[in-house]
């Protein structure tokens, strides 16, 4: 069997991808039937169908997803290679792709990227939001948004921000009309506002307090996929939501929802930023993993100064 060269396997992504040889072809500046001719050479030189061809589908064979699967973060790595040897040449450049649940993102986008961005204009970054456990790897994202307990534990972690605490909210026109709940099991009875993840999973609600916990399968009229919306649809007064307390503080303060058996909202470890510890990082991920821990530290370290103004120990 003979080896696939570069310019092959670069082929082969570019049509996995687009699912199409004109579109690849154009991405790689060559014509279709160049390209076709280039996708026969390789099968024939592997001895493998690598895609399934239709007058209208490109589609991965069983064995051409398997090669994807290694090509995408060798090619990765190859352009990160040449880009890090560019920037040290010049200015750093390159790009940073994130996948990251939507309240991942936002601290990031508010506190780090304004500065990131300014003091290196040639770095691009890209934010995916998904909320599916996405395989950063295979998936071909440089790093990962996610709450620290459910990083693997092959993956660097960058914690940042504080802990999360969730919070169980109504307005008060709907506890006018439907009772206010005081205890999680009554919570049953309850109109509640459901979250789905991407992959179809309902999220059960899990509620602790001093030691004692109660994990409710609740149930409601209404079923969303975004905390924003389930915000929103508690202030409307549809039904109680179970949302992160840092999303809905603002409008407890002001009396717009009720923060509901406060004493039972849990708090778990915070979010982080994650990559493969088993490669080597571009550089645009380096200093934008450097801004998130410097960003990080300054933030403990005010948080501790206020604490200590205030008396407060802990």
């Amino acid at each position: 069997m003979q080896r696939a060269g570069l310019p092959e396997l670069t082929a082969f992504a570019a049509i996995a991808e687009l699912k199409s040889f004109r579109g690849a072809a154009a991405k790689l500046g060559v014509s279709p039937s160049a390209l076709s001719h280039t996708m026969r050479n390789l099968e024939a030189r592997l001895g493998l169908r690598l895609l399934n061809r239709t007058t209208r589908s490109v589609a991965l064979t069983e064995v051409g997803e398997q090669l994807l699967r290694r090509v995408i973060p060798a090619l990765a790595e190859l352009e990160s290679a040449v880009t890090e040897i560019v920037s040290a040449s010049h200015r750093p450049s390159g790009s940073v792709r994130i996948s990251a649940a939507e309240a991942g993102a936002r601290p990031l986008i508010r506190e780090v990227l304004p500065d990131f961005l300014a003091t290196y204009p040639d770095i691009h970054v890209e934010f995916v939001v998904d909320t599916r456990f996405v395989d950063i790897v295979a998936d071909g994202f440089d790093a990962g948004i996610r709450i620290f307990d459910d990083v693997p534990r092959d993956m660097i972690a960058v914690p940042f921000g504080p802990d999360m605490q969730f919070a169980a909210v109504a307005s008060p026109a709907y506890l006018a009309k439907y009772g206010t709940p005081t205890t999680p099991h009554e919570l049953r009875r309850h109109r509640c506002i459901r979250y789905r993840f991407a992959s179809g999973a309902l999220y059960h609600w899990s509620l602790e307090r001093a030691g004692e916990s109660a994990v409710m399968d609740v149930d409601g009229p209404m079923t969303l996929g975004n905390t924003n919306l389930m915000v929103d649809a508690a202030l409307a007064g549809i039904g109680i939501a179970w949302i992160p307390e840092y999303h809905v503080a603002e409008h407890v303060r002001a009396g717009r929802l009720v923060h509901l058996l406060p004493e039972w909202s849990p708090s778990l470890p915070g979010v982080c930023v994650y990559y493969p510890a088993n490669r080597h990082p571009p550089l645009a991920l380096k200093l934008f993993m450097q801004a998130v821990r410097e960003w990080e530290n300054r933030r403990r370290e005010k948080n501790q100064a206020r604490r200590q103004q205030s008396g407060d120990p802990a």
